[in-house]
Formats: C-alpha cells, structure tokens, sequence
C-alpha cells in the first residue's frame, strides 16, 4: 500500500486559521501587539516579530545580541507578555530570543557554555506567576543554570538614567556557589542602559565565572536627554507601552535556535 500523499503546507494553514477562528469563538482574545480580535498574534504582529539580530553596544556593558526593537507593535506584545499575564504570546517571542542567542554564540570557542539569567525580585514573581525569561527558554527546550540569587533588594528600573539605573542595579545579585571555570551566555528580556547585566556579569566573575556572550529578547532604542551635562548620564530608555521590569542550563555552539 503507497504511503498517505503528504499534505499542502497551505491546507495545513487553512485548517490552522479554521481552528483558531473557532477557538476565538468561544474564548475571545486579542492581539497583544495591536489589539486586533480573534488572534493572540495577528498576522501583521506576527511579521513585526521577524527576527534580524543585531549586535548592539552599551557603555560598560560591551557588546550584546538582540533579537528586536523595542517599539511599536514588539514593545506592545512584550508588555503584554510580561506584565499582562499574555502566555500566549510566549511562542511568537521565544523564537527571537532563540535567534538572538544563537547569533551571539556564533565564534564562541566550543565547549558547554551554561545560560544564565537574571533571577526576579520576590515582588515581580507573586504578581506574574511566571519568570518571563525562563518561560521562553522552556519554549527553546531550554531551562538555565540557577547560579544567581538577589542579595538585596532593586527598584524597578523604569525612568531612571544610566546613572540611576548603575546604583540601582549594584550589589543586587550573588552568585550561589563557586562557578571557577565556568562559562556563562547571559540572558535577559529588555537592554536598556545594560546595568542590570553589567550587575550579573559582576556576580558571576566575582564567583570565578565568565560570560561568553549576551544575549536579549530585545533592545531599547537610546535617546539623550536634552541639556544633560553628561552624555552618559543622559541615556535613558524611550518611553514604550509594556514597561521594563532540554539540557539543564547547557548549550553547545554552534546553537540552534529551534
């Protein structure tokens, strides 16, 4: 008996649109990049989420690898996901964090490299329910290396200057062991000023670790303030409409993002 034909790719996405459209029948939702009904990521979000990383730079922090741009519809469904409970929009954005990961990874001298993120205030995971980063890396097959804990408390970033957001962040984080020898890929959601990396790359290097390379969901484009005396200082994060708040912890390079 010959083997069953396969199935169009565009059947496939016919009988996916019908589902969904079903679905959105008896669960109403809308798009958490634009607010469009009836889809959880619309089309036209769908193709805003296109991933080109980009290696970006930050004073102190270096150089990092970012997926998106947080604006427009991207800084929408971000928001959404972080702090409007939008689980939903988890798949749509785990697939940029895997490619911004995979960029920074390339050149990397082989051998296992350890993902490590930056742990969320006690605060942050009683309202959520979740850890935002970790989620995505859950939907990469993913679950990093717990190696950092708050040593004391921060306040939420958002507003702040470089300046502001480097006192802020110091003396935030603690490594939980010994990590001599070992090699970091660092990961986070939103790079603003990169405080609150340059803060975790310190923790991790103070407990003889090192970071290989960063990696973010997304950056935020920079302006200067105007009439700020010092350029630096005059950094500060665009406002935007979300806000900023497998094998365990290992990956390989070269990683593949799916």
């Amino acid at each position: 008996m010959p083997p069953p034909a396969p199935i169009a790719p565009r059947v496939l996405a016919a009988v996916r649109s019908a589902a969904l459209d079903a679905l959105a029948v008896l669960v109403p939702v809308t798009c958490v990049g634009c607010a469009a009904a009836d889809r959880a990521v619309c089309g036209d979000c769908r193709l805003a989420l296109l991933v080109t990383p980009r290696l970006v730079e930050r004073p102190v922090l270096g150089a990092a690898w970012a997926g998106l741009e947080y604006s427009g519809r991207v800084a929408n469904a971000i928001g959404a996901f972080k702090d409007g409970g939008r689980t939903d929009a988890a798949g749509a954005l785990a697939g940029a964090l895997g490619t911004a990961m995979a960029a920074a990874l390339v050149g990397v001298p082989r051998g296992s490299v350890e993902v490590c993120t930056v742990p969320s205030t006690a605060d942050a995971m009683r309202e959520r329910g979740y850890a935002p980063v970790e989620l995505l890396l859950a939907r990469r097959g993913i679950r990093s290396s717990r190696v950092l804990r708050l040593a004391r408390a921060r306040s939420d970033q958002a507003g702040l200057g470089a300046d502001g957001r480097r006192a802020n962040a110091a003396g935030t984080l603690r490594a939980r062991e010994t990590l001599a020898g070992r090699r970091f890929l660092l990961v986070d959601d939103v790079l603003t000023t990169g405080s609150t990396l340059v803060e975790a790359r310190r923790a991790l290097a103070a407990a003889g670790g090192s970071v290989a390379a960063i990696a973010v969901l997304a950056e935020t484009p920079l302006r200067r303030s105007v009439g700020a005396a010092n350029a630096r200082d005059g950094l500060r994060d665009i406002a935007a409409q979300g806000g900023y708040g497998g094998r365990t912890g290992v990956v390989d390079p070269p990683f593949s993002p799916g």
